[in-house]
């Protein structure tokens, strides 16, 4: 795009300006070492580092020049997507500059974030041209990181847009002119009071203007099953209820694109297929409209820092998306018409509204610690909590003020704040002021605790002292945070009674009538993200009423605080030698997680036709969010077969110790492991092995590791010591993709027996294939020399990869392993090193070969070319020399599709 920008600058500021900076966001995408790329990379997406020069997007400016016409020197700051500009003279207070621009715009593919070109000759231009950073006595300067949170002043901006004339166009600014020329089209934009131009242009004409009483709406947002009557008659609604609920929007149309909804979408069964949908198609359409909408209408009227106090908006739109369920859908399941069907409608995830997902949902970065407050700045929120539970959380927190105020009181702060601040800047402050005038009550509990602190909100009942008029309620505060709590009496699951209770920080007592309750609950209508409802309730009709029933349920459900619940589950294992182990698993873990988790999984070995399987009690405690953040205890058991007729069972108590940075994003981590691990064995007699039977091991760990997908570092040191032996290891592991898109790959391990009775290589250090006699290790056949099962290498002590004579050591052994990319995921690979053993000389030993890394650490082939062996593809049976990483874990497997939203 080529770009000649006029712009008169004002300092509105009380500071005379030597500088001023622009926002160049489409320079984002011009290499890999920009804010943005490296945003990518934390959420472990590389294709911005990988893509070629052609691909990329940038801005290059030709110059700039003052109202006289005399060149403006410039540079770009250290982030690349900010431009620094050196005035020729001050600029006092009141006063204006008029500078012109003239640069070329190169717009990236839409591969990146949703922005640029796209595969079908369409474009979606958005923070496309340079605009002021906001100066407030202080420069907010902040790159472009894909969080849709540009900064920028608000300006009266005139676009004339020249463009090809096969493209129909659709914008939020007001169109006040299209003409055609025989090759092109040129199109007349105005902004008054606006922050920037979002322009999409497209190979046919996607947009329809709705003309409603409200408001002029142009979407390309439709509904295939939907018929365009009632599409209509939805967003009739849909604007009705925005404008009674916000107010009269102050531009000539308000532009809904599909394009702005992918960006934000309703997250959970909506992104779902649409053939396999639980929703109706209205109810569907309208939810999608709606949040799309509320977004574009707060985005384009309110002026806040969208980098540092982005929870107000999210507060309104997230509470407006609440009330509009409960004003229209009010009997709408989360599960939708999936609710009615059995087995499903036996879940208690099947009982839940629809409003129900905006704890839940919040509760699940709560309950794993990764909670962040509402003031987080936008960019240090981890990518789950930035583009869901903060945004639930905030839109809960105005339900529960509502809750406790009235809802009358919140809608009309709401009004009254969206009618006094739009077009104009403001910040939450104006918000807290507006709430604050409209209530009589006190809600400083809300803006100090709950917005501005993550602390967690958990009461319990902790008894109920029962007379003929009076019940008194002794309720405890568990997590001291200091909030209103709601108490509801119950009576055949009908709801008599309802009572706020407020500044209890640790534990009282309350006297309410008693009005012959079968059952007092709080929070039962679940107004407040509270972190444990299980002991919310308490039975007024005996003792044994009061426990809690067992309920066996298959699969894993959502929590019910009324029942204990245990989950099972089919399960199924396999190695050679048990075949493959049907089974069940038990346990009382739920979706969200919980402190006490306990599983047991027997299985039935088809090929032993015996019984396996293992079981496990586990207990983390968190204590705080950084530095050390986490304790585990543990006591784990499994049974399995290691040899035809041989079983081993183990027996392993541990203690775990967390560590993390200040900064939750960093995938930085550490830890300190003690275990004690027992192993038990019962062989078949006719095997004769070289070590006794049972053994135990301490073993001590400390991990170190920063698991980044562009440099990924990771170390630990490990000493174990048993009855006939000691020992230590030390391990280092990097990974470093450079900018020319080559990667290399290192690994360094070094281990020394301290002290070695042992009289075989049971417990040795290996180069190739460990003995694992801790069982640590996913060994499809443990015990095979020979068959595919053998050729299963795990990267682990010596990791070499061709199979050598005397691969053992019982003194020392120091190896390297290194690979590098020749192209893609086809890699060249060498591992070199020395082994001792006792009595012996160090022998040097080293291979390589040609290494395909599918999936780094979960599928990888390595095939051998020389080694110690001589020239291994020349040799006979090579087929057997191939070996191979894989990974069967459902839960290691999913890890590498979650691990960029946590």
């Amino acid at each position: 795009m080529e770009i000649q920008q006029e712009f008169t600058y004002f300092n509105s500021s009380s500071d005379t300006l030597k500088v001023l900076y622009f926002n160049d966001w489409a320079h984002a995408y011009s290499d890999k070492r920009t804010a943005l790329a490296k945003r990518f990379a934390e959420d472990f997406k590389k294709s911005l580092h990988l893509a070629k020069e052609e691909e990329r997007g940038s801005t290059q400016i030709f110059g700039m020049a003052d109202f006289e016409f005399r060149n403006l020197s410039f540079k770009r700051t250290q982030q690349k997507d900010l431009i620094e500009i050196s005035l020729n003279s001050p600029l006092p207070p009141d006063s204006s500059l008029k500078i012109y621009f003239t640069y070329t715009v190169k717009l990236p593919p839409n591969r990146y974030t949703p922005y640029g070109y796209d595969s079908r000759g369409g474009f979606y231009l958005k923070d496309w041209y340079l605009t002021p950073a906001v100066y407030d006595g202080s420069w907010q300067l902040y790159s472009n990181k894909n969080l849709e949170d540009l900064y920028t002043g608000i300006t009266n901006t005139n676009i004339t847009f020249t463009y090809p004339n096969r493209l129909f166009l659709g914008t939020n600014f007001n169109e006040v002119n299209i003409t055609s020329y025989p090759a092109k089209q040129v199109a007349s934009l105005k902004g008054e009071n606006r922050k920037s131009c979002d322009i999409i242009l497209n190979s046919s004409n996607k947009f329809i203007k709705h003309v409603t009483p409200y408001l002029i709406v142009v979407t390309d947002i439709k509904s295939p099953k939907y018929d365009e009557i009632s599409q209509g008659i939805s967003i009739n609604r849909i604007t009705r209820y925005i404008h009674e609920n916000l107010g009269e929007f102050p531009y000539e149309q308000l532009l809904v694109s599909e394009t702005d909804f992918n960006k934000n979408p309703l997250y959970g069964l909506n992104q779902l297929p649409s053939f396999i949908r639980p929703y109706q198609e209205q109810f569907q359409f309208e939810m999608k409209f709606l949040k799309t909408a509320i977004l574009s209408y707060l985005r384009e009227t309110i002026f806040l820092n969208p980098r540092k106090e982005q929870w107000v908006s999210d507060a309104i739109v997230n509470y407006l998306m609440i009330n509009f369920v409960d004003t229209y859908y009010p009997d709408q399941k989360l599960l939708g018409k999936l609710s009615s069907i059995w087995p499903i409608s036996t879940f208690n995830l099947a009982q839940m509204s629809f409003n129900d997902q905006y704890p839940f949902l919040y509760m699940l970065t709560a309950r794993k610690n990764l909670d962040q407050r509402l003031t987080t700045p936008n960019d240090s929120l981890i990518k789950f909590n930035q583009k869901i539970a903060n945004n639930y959380k905030a839109g809960l927190g105005l339900a529960y003020l509502a809750a406790y105020t009235s809802k009358e009181e919140i809608n009309e702060s709401i009004k009254e704040f969206y009618n006094t601040y739009k077009l104009q800047p403001v910040t939450p402050l104006g918000f807290e002021k507006v709430i604050r005038s409209n209530t009589s009550k006190d809600v400083d509990w809300f803006f100090d605790t709950y917005v501005n602190t993550d602390k967690r909100i958990d009461f319990k009942i902790k008894k109920v002292n029962k007379t003929e008029d009076t019940l008194e309620v002794v309720i405890k505060n568990k997590k001291g945070t200091n909030v209103p709590i709601s108490l509801f009496g119950l009576r055949n699951d009908t709801v008599v009674s309802s009572y706020w209770f407020s500044n209890i920080s640790n534990l009282d007592t309350v006297l309410i009538p008693n009005i012959q309750e079968d059952r007092l609950v709080l929070n039962y209508d679940q107004k407040i993200p509270e972190f444990n409802q299980r002991d919310n309730w308490k039975s007024l009709s005996g003792f044994f009423s009061s426990n809690k029933k067992l309920k066996l349920q298959f699969l894993k459900d959502a929590e019910n605080p009324y029942y204990n619940q245990i989950f099972y589950m089919p399960v199924a294992g396999f190695n050679v030698y048990d075949g493959i182990s049907p089974g069940l698993r038990f346990s009382n873990k739920t979706l969200l997680e919980r402190p006490f988790i306990f599983t047991a999984a027997p299985s039935f070995a088809l090929k032993e036709k015996a019984l396996v399987g293992n079981a496990g009690l586990n207990y983390r405690k968190y204590l705080r969010k950084s530095g050390l953040y986490v304790m585990n205890f543990s006591l784990n058991a499994s049974s399995f077969h290691f040899q035809t007729n041989s079983r081993y069972s183990t027996i392993t108590p541990a203690v775990g110790l967390g560590w993390r940075p200040d900064d939750l994003i960093s995938n930085e981590r550490k830890s300190l492991v003690f275990r004690y691990v027992n192993v038990l064995r019962d062989i078949d007699p006719s095997l004769s092995i070289e070590t006794d039977p049972d053994y135990s091991v301490f073993n001590l760990r400390y991990n170190h590791y920063n698991n980044g997908i562009i440099n990924f570092f990771s170390w630990f040191i490990d000493a174990q010591y048993s009855t006939d032996f000691t020992k230590l290891a030390v391990n280092f592991d990097y990974r470093k993709l450079f900018d020319n898109n080559r990667q290399l790959n290192l690994r360094f391990f070094a281990g020394k027996f301290i002290r070695n009775e042992t009289n075989s290589d049971f417990f040795s250090f290996a180069l190739d294939r460990p003995t694992d006699y801790l069982f640590d290790y996913n060994y499809l056949g443990r015990s095979e020399e020979s068959g595919i099962t053998s050729q299963q290498i795990i990267i682990a002590e010596g990791g070499f990869k061709s199979q050598l004579e005397n691969p053992f050591a019982n003194d020392w052994i120091v190896t390297t392993n290194a690979s590098f990319n020749l192209w893609r995921w086809i890699e060249l690979y060498g591992d070199v090193g020395y082994v001792r053993n006792r009595g012996m000389d160090p022998r040097f030993v080293y291979d390589s070969g040609i290494r395909l890394n599918l999936v780094t650490d979960y599928f990888e082939l390595y095939f051998p070319l020389h080694s110690n062996n001589g020239w291994e593809i020349a040799q006979p049976d090579y087929d057997e020399k191939i070996r191979f990483v894989v990974t069967l874990s459902p839960k290691t497997l999913i890890g590498l599709f979650t691990r960029k939203w946590f």
